[in-house]
């Protein structure tokens, strides 16, 4: 017999705890070029599914394309609770592969980086790795055998690689550095 004592304290122990988030990001896998797809049908089903995307410059028949690709070909990232949510159903979704598993359970993304990268996504839904730098400002290199020192923006990619010009020798020497390495000054 079960007294009232010990079922009371295993519901505590056993309870989630209420201001713990029950919701966690999941990687899947999903065929190739249907992001979108994946994405689509996954949002039908009630599911937050998330893709980073950044700017990809193809060539096709002698011309030049730029157009928002998967920073993770062949990836997307979708936040759900297991404990509540149906997720075997996502494996069986159009574009989608399966879960990225551990066993027979979805494996969590390590928490704060799809935060990250859904705060580093701008307006147009790119990935923006610049900081809030735009080519000709000053600014301040943070580490490195430059540390310190103050240059002008030249160039900035989408990948986050940036070209500083450094007043060094009565000249300005391009230093090729990466974006997190660079503080805009005023």
């Amino acid at each position: 017999m079960i007294s009232a004592k010990k079922t009371t304290s295993d519901a505590t122990t056993l309870s989630p705890d209420p201001a713990a988030p029950a919701t966690r990001w999941y990687a899947a896998s999903v065929f190739p070029g249907k992001e979108d797809v994946a994405e689509r049908h996954l949002r039908i089903q009630g599911f937050q599914p998330f893709v980073p995307r950044c700017e990809k410059t193809v060539r096709h028949a002698r011309r030049l394309e730029t157009r928002a690709a998967a920073y993770f070909p062949g990836y997307m990232f979708i936040a759900l609770d297991v404990g509540l949510q149906r997720w075997r159903s996502i494996n069986g979704t159009f574009g989608v592969r399966s879960l990225v598993m551990q066993g027979d359970r979805p494996l969590p993304v390590p928490s704060g980086l799809v935060e990250r990268l859904i705060a580093l996504t701008g307006r147009h839904g790119l990935l923006d790795f610049s900081g809030g730098l735009a080519a000709g400002a000053s600014v301040r290199i943070l580490s490195g055998p430059f540390a310190e020192m103050i240059g002008r923006l030249d160039r900035l990619d989408p990948a986050g690689r940036a070209r500083v010009l450094v007043a060094i020798m009565n000249g300005e020497v391009p230093v090729d550095l990466d974006a997190r390495d660079l503080v805009a000054i005023a």
